[in-house]
């Protein structure tokens, strides 16, 4: 039985590049089968994607999140290629991604931008730049991996994940929920070096630097509290208990040298602070359990998804 190979295009107002895009993923890959999903786009989007020979879907709810997840929910392959409608990433590249998918055993593959620093020589927004090191460094830091490009739009996926996948996220942080899913199950990543290249112009990015920046710190966060609750709530717990301590050490101060608390206010609330860590810290072990339970159990799920490819 041959591979199946599924093209996904998540897209909105994108009528400059479409066209461009399935022509060079046709060309590429003739195999596959390409898939747009228009995310209420008031332009010229459908009708030039269907003009291509694409399938288009639709996704009322706004987002590039919620376009992916029709799409994912959809469509039925082997093997997904996960792509943005902009014309930034090259068609030519995602042979590279498959090959790796399949040689490395890997459920992701993403296409690095970072590495050879073809992002940073053609991105000419400079924030983003830096919100890419940053979330590479909070998201390396706390999961204790090793992903050069997080927020890459450019991904391949084995039926095991697609199938699996589940996420709240509604835009442009969805590459960030792919990429801690993976982490937190120990699904294998792999990463390839990619070129990147601008948007062409007179087509402009609908990525908002600073809204849907916060946006991807509030998504890390969510989720860092989500897939290592443990960790989360200690650190909460551990700065409630320093702060009732600081507290409470001035009402023993005044007993020890008085005999008599004039700060009984200051008393309730220390003791509360630590009453509250306690708990919190009882909270994290509960939920650490359920987290683990819940990983066992995916990798249970997982061995039906063992593919050998054509």
């Amino acid at each position: 039985m041959n591979t199946r190979i599924a093209v996904l295009i998540p897209c909105y107002n994108e009528e400059k590049t479409i066209e461009r895009v399935i022509a060079d993923f046709q060309t590429v890959l003739p195999e596959a089968r390409i898939y747009v999903c228009d995310n209420n786009s008031n332009d010229l989007t459908v009708e030039r994607a269907e003009k291509a020979g694409a399938r288009v879907l639709f996704e009322s709810a706004q987002g590039k999140g919620h376009a992916m997840l029709r799409l994912f929910n959809s469509i039925d392959a082997d093997i997904y290629v996960l792509v943005d409608g902009d014309d930034t990433y090259p068609a030519q590249q995602a042979p590279g991604l498959i090959a790796a998918l399949k040689e490395k055993n890997a459920q992701m593959v993403v296409g690095d931008r970072l590495s050879n620093n073809t992002y940073k020589l053609q991105n000419k927004r400079k924030f983003h730049n830096l919100g890419n090191s940053l979330m590479n460094r909070l998201i390396n830091t706390f999961f204790k991996s090793n992903i050069k490009d997080i927020l890459s739009g450019y991904r391949v996926f084995d039926k095991g994940f697609v199938h699996n996948y589940a996420s709240f996220a509604k835009g442009f942080e969805i590459e960030t929920d792919l990429t801690l899913f993976a982490l937190n199950y120990g699904l294998p990543v792999y990463e390839v070096p990619i070129d990147y290249r601008n948007r062409p112009e007179g087509s402009f990015s609908k990525l908002n630097t600073f809204s849907d920046g916060f946006r991807l710190i509030f998504t890390f966060f969510n989720l860092y509290r989500l897939y290592k609750p443990l960790s989360f709530f200690s650190l909460v717990a551990l700065f409630l208990f320093l702060t009732g301590c600081f507290l409470g050490a001035f009402p023993i101060y005044e007993y020890m040298e008085f005999q008599y608390v004039y700060k009984v206010p200051t008393a309730v609330l220390a003791l509360g602070l630590i009453l509250m860590a306690a708990l919190l810290l009882c909270c994290g072990l509960i939920l650490d359990l359920i987290t683990n339970i819940d990983r066992k159990n995916m990798k249970i799920k997982m061995k039906k998804y063992v593919v050998k490819y054509q």
